[in-house]
């Protein structure tokens, strides 16, 4: 028993309080590293404000595989206390009362909804349906669940699709046929099934009775895919109705951002009401206020465009009318809460290279920041409590808790204490220039975890993707600066025109432009670097990048091949006018490009890569998943033709069994093994 503790206790890294810290040689972060850090997520208030429930992932390296467990931490307490053992347990929920913990587990062999009485004993399965539930919500009264799962439409219960799904398996053809777009989605190749979303009654057992369709009639899916989870779908306070987010499918499915919201009650036939069907653009995160009247959520306005400002808005149910909450705060709002008082909503947003929470006085449409700088990944609200997590570029995230101002803020876990005792990191700095227009661009510095004053050292100018993304204060764990300053690189990256948190007119700019301003930049934020922090060596650099910033690593080896040592092209764009034919999601390059590549071809070459060949000069490594079908595998495998033709050195990572990221856990030290084999090669001191 009590070496199972001390493994609990290591795990959030409260191991050197009981074993005393010992001395090492420092040393700057690994891959190895990075892969097996302990990760916190999904924190979630006890009624009473004081427990906080959340979900560690640990990863067992020589298994290549990661599993989750729940804990608790007691702010009292000076120990958090595991709830379940390692697997695949996450998405906990608190009953109304706090006496119950509900959660998702794969522990009967398919993905179910378990219930853990806080006063002890073994957890319970709530249900036992013959589908995985992909994501639950447990209703106010607690006499309900809304459910999420994969069915074929036209089959009228769960047993139907089970059914299919096992004479399919069974059979012996492969072909499918299909007679619309949207054949293929982020990583899977469709079957005709859509998510859709049940509501079942928990008998007085605590068992989930049948499981009743409640987005009848709803051709898309509820949650939205790929990753839609119980965000897209809220309860009520009177625990009769629900609102769902769903995009309508139809034949423009491949092509339409058009996300609207639901509304429907969970007894009865009544057909759910389309609440913003006059919003042809992208329309999610409901939200009830507490009496039940106004329901708060986010609007795009521009169809087509999946970057457009999230609003948050405010729709009264009774009367139809609906406003802009906060019209003059020009960023993007991300998932809501409300407050205890109904005052305020809560929500994160990127700014300049933080990823902050606020608070949006309901009435006032006053916006103010809270908990300070790094990226706030998740947070949870109840009563004048507030539970968060932070990350920064120096340390992976940690659970805070705070008042629900934002004061008081204190940390609860030490994670990787042990694992990262003599890791020293880099230090970073942000700083500002003039980019495109002379308009102020922000970027970040990582010195190498060695840095001596006086010294020079090799650069990794890492381009972040999207393009409409943001690479700032945060811990990554796939593009992770701090794993090329533990090679004793220092490391450069830019938010150019088209980054978030700077305001929707920056974001918008890269549209139609993506070899222009962006690239102009990044020129300008390489120069004003390399001329104001003298430790980086302005001849020993590599440029790497991924989806967007693989399309601009391939763009620049045309465009501006001069400083570069080496470059590193990850799911990079190699020809904007095949890839306005092969990937999955239509809407973003017919956004980007001003229409269809037959419609606008001028647009798709203007800033092509596959135009600019003859002038690759650069050695480059091209990183390709088979299952990407966001940037199809194609792209690189021409990319590396490209090169090898041209006779230039470049070498081809191939990996058959990851999509646009690579996620298992051994693949990605093998990633970054050959990412940094690569700039060792080309930076190496002449």
């Amino acid at each position: 028993m009590y070496q199972k503790s001390l493994m609990a206790l290591k795990a959030l890294g409260f191991a050197a309080l009981l074993v005393g810290t010992a001395q090492a040689t420092p040393r700057g972060l690994s891959a190895e590293d990075l892969v097996t850090l302990t990760r916190i997520s999904s924190p979630q208030l006890a009624p009473d404000g004081k427990r906080v429930a959340f979900v560690l992932r640990s990863v067992d390296y020589a298994a290549n595989r990661a599993s989750t467990s729940l804990w608790m931490q007691d702010p009292d307490a000076s120990q958090a206390r595991r709830l379940t053992a390692d697997g695949h347990a996450g998405s906990p929920r608190w009953s109304a009362d706090g006496r119950s913990l509900y959660f998702l587990s794969a522990r009967s062999g398919s993905s179910q909804v378990w219930r853990l009485d806080m006063a002890g004993g073994e957890a319970q399965p709530v249900t036992t349906y013959p589908l995985d539930v992909g994501s639950f919500s447990l209703s106010p009264d607690g006499r309900s669940l809304a459910l999420g799962f994969e069915v074929f439409p036209d089959c009228d219960d769960l047993d139907c699709t089970r059914k299919r799904l096992d004479e399919t398996a069974a059979g012996k053809t492969t072909g499918a046929l299909h007679d619309k777009l949207f054949i293929r989605h982020w990583d899977t190749w469709k079957d005709g099934r859509r998510n859709q979303l049940h509501v079942a009654a928990l008998g007085a057992d605590g068992r989930a009775g049948p499981a009743r369709l409640v987005s009848r009639g709803i051709d898309g899916d509820v949650p939205t895919k790929p990753f839609g989870g119980d965000e897209d779908y809220a309860w009520s306070p009177d625990s009769r109705s629900l609102a769902f987010v769903a995009r309508i499918a139809g034949r423009d499915e491949a092509w339409s951002t058009n996300l609207d919201l639901f509304h429907v009650a969970i007894e009865g036939e009544a057909a759910p009401r389309n609440l913003t069907e006059a919003n042809q653009a992208h329309d999610s995160h409901p939200l009830f206020s507490h009496d039940g009247r106004t329901l708060y959520y986010l609007a795009m306005r521009r169809p087509g465009f999946e970057a457009d400002r999230l609003a948050v808005m405010a729709l009264d149910l009774a009367s139809g009318e609906r406003r802009e909450v906060a019209p003059d705060w020009d960023l993007s709002a991300g998932g809501l809460s409300l407050s205890a008082d109904g005052r305020h909503l809560y929500t994160t947003a990127y700014e300049r290279g933080q990823h902050p929470l606020f608070a949006i006085d309901v009435r006032r449409g006053t916006v103010r920041r809270l908990a300070g700088d790094g990226a706030i990944e998740a947070f949870d609200l109840r009563g004048d409590s507030l539970a968060f997590t932070r990350s920064t570029l120096t340390s992976p995230a940690q659970l805070f808790i705070a008042r629900a101002d934002g004061t008081q803020a204190r940390q609860l876990t030490r994670l990787n204490t042990e694992a990262l005792a003599d890791v020293r990191m880099g230090e970073f700095e942000q700083f500002s220039f003039p980019g495109w227009n002379d308009e102020t661009v922000h970027g970040y510095v990582v010195k190498p975890w060695s840095h001596q004053p006086g010294t020079r050292y090799p650069v990794a100018f890492i381009i972040h993707g999207g393009p409409q993304g943001s690479m700032g204060n945060s811990f990554h764990y796939r593009w992770n600066p701090q794993t090329y300053a533990g090679q004793g690189w220092a490391v450069v990256f830019i938010d150019f025109h088209g980054s978030t948190g700077y305001g929707q007119a920056f974001t918008d700019s890269i549209s139609g432009d993506w070899g222009g301003k962006p690239l102009e930049d990044l020129q300008k934020g390489w120069r004003y670097a390399t001329e104001r922090f003298d430790f980086l060596d302005g001849e020993r650099a590599c440029a790497l990048g991924a989806s967007y910033g693989g399309y601009m690593v391939n763009w620049i080896a045309g465009a501006w091949p001069e400083p570069w040592k080496c470059l590193v092209s990850h799911a990079g764009i190699f020809d904007n006018r095949s890839m306005g034919y092969v990937t999955e999601e239509l809407w973003f390059d017919e956004w980007e490009f001003g229409g269809t590549p037959f419609e606008q071809p001028e647009n798709y070459e203007r800033h092509n890569p596959v135009n600019l060949v003859k002038n690759w000069r650069a050695p480059m490594l091209v990183i390709h998943g088979q299952l990407d079908y966001r940037v199809p595998v194609e792209q690189g495998i021409a990319a590396f033709t490209a090169l090898q033709r041209r006779g230039i050195e470049s070498r081809f990572l191939y990996f058959p069994d990851e999509n646009h990221w690579v996620l298992k856990p051994q693949n990605s030290v093998q990633w970054h093994d050959a990412v940094n084999a690569w700039l060792h090669r080309w930076l190496a001191a002449p």
